[in-house]
């Protein structure tokens, strides 16, 4: 077999102008990777963060939560940036607000798998 005469058939032709596929045609699959990654990844992962920032505002004073560090208390005391919490009688703990996973009277979101 002549792999020389092969190639050369393979090979671009060398006249017409169906060899140039670029530009916008190019960007469309990037563009479709980047809208599914935003719907899939990045949009869920702001509406959490948007419900997280709107229970640590509501937050007052004898409210049971639950830290992120597993810690259940009632809060005793609250600043702008720190919470104080009962986790037992007479037992109180300072912790940054950011570190509150949630009240504890919330029910746990169902895990997907």
């Amino acid at each position: 077999m002549n792999w020389t005469g092969l190639a050369y058939a393979m090979g671009v032709g060398g006249t017409g102008g169906g060899g140039q596929g670029g530009g916008f045609a190019a960007l469309v699959p990037l563009l479709l990777m980047f809208a599914i990654f935003y719907f899939l990844l990045i949009r869920p992962q702001q509406k959490k963060q948007k419900k997280h920032r709107e229970v640590l505002a509501a937050l007052k004073r004898g409210d049971m939560v639950v830290t992120v560090g597993g810690l259940h208390g009632k809060i005793t005391g609250l600043t702008e940036k720190v919470v104080t919490l009962e986790i037992a009688e007479k037992v109180r703990v300072k912790v940054g607000r950011g570190y509150i996973a949630g009240t504890a009277s919330q029910e746990p979101e169902p895990s997907k798998k």
